[in-house]
């Protein structure tokens, strides 16, 4: 059962095409990894879906959704004194409880920073935290509304590879015991191959699409990145 149906999706900045007529459709449950290069249109496309940009086309929904993001990159002041707490009630949908929190708030808190091996950060400063710490807290806020999709923007690009290989197993972890939908941008082939069930190749259009084992050849990677790109695989990681 298709969750999300885009059709024709196009977006234009100063009359130039930045997504021009993008077609795909995201199974309930499934994970989906958005791959090209630099400028291809990838994260235009989510600002799409989260109805942040102006665009052409029919993004369909199967239901009205609730959407968690955690974007590229979270400009935050790591001076303003606010603990991991604070910044989660900040971001959630309970503001008015902001400075008297109900136990049953504070309790859910904890119960989505658990979900991520980060409830030890609970009451530290969000300028104490590292940017692998960091990261989970922003995972933690993204599914503490319980989503039906989550879109990460490239969800490792400031994390370490130790971090990184923690992360991805993480999501595919918690897209299942949540139930969730995925939707991942990454430039890490390897990543992309053991985890994503499908697989979309961008350019400003489509290039390609399927199972990563049949899209990730050589020759389609050549066309979406240039010649001399490939990777080892390995499986490493397990589902």
């Amino acid at each position: 059962m298709s969750i999300l149906e885009v059709k024709d999706l196009s977006v234009f900045y100063d009359k130039t095409p930045i997504v021009n007529k993008v077609s795909f459709s995201v199974e309930k449950g499934e994970t989906l990894a958005l791959l090209g290069p630099n400028g291809a249109g990838k994260s235009t496309i989510f600002k799409a879906i989260l109805g942040l940009v102006s665009y052409k086309g029919k993004i369909t929904w199967s239901k009205k959704p609730i959407i968690g993001f955690v974007p590229q990159r979270f400009d935050f002041d790591k001076t303003v004194p606010m603990t991991v707490k604070e910044f989660m009630l900040l971001h959630s949908q309970l503001k008015m409880s902001f400075w008297l929190p109900s136990k049953e708030v504070l309790s859910d808190i904890k119960k989505a920073l658990a979900y991520v091996n980060a409830t030890k950060h609970f009451n530290r400063k969000i300028g104490e935290l590292s940017s692998g710490e960091f990261q989970r807290v922003l995972i933690a806020r993204a599914i503490f509304s319980n989503p039906d999709i989550l879109l990460f923007d490239e969800p490792t690009a400031d994390i370490d590879v130790e971090g990184e290989m923690t992360i991805y197993p993480l999501l595919k972890k918690l897209s299942k015991e949540l139930s969730f939908t995925l939707i991942l941008i990454s430039h890490d082939l390897n990543i992309v191959y053991d985890f994503a069930d499908k697989v979309i190749c961008l350019n400003k259009k489509m290039m390609c699409s399927g199972s990563p084992k049949a899209v990730l050849t050589p020759d389609q990677l050549n066309k979406l990145y240039g010649e001399g790109v490939g990777f080892y695989v390995h499986h490493d990681h397990k589902h």
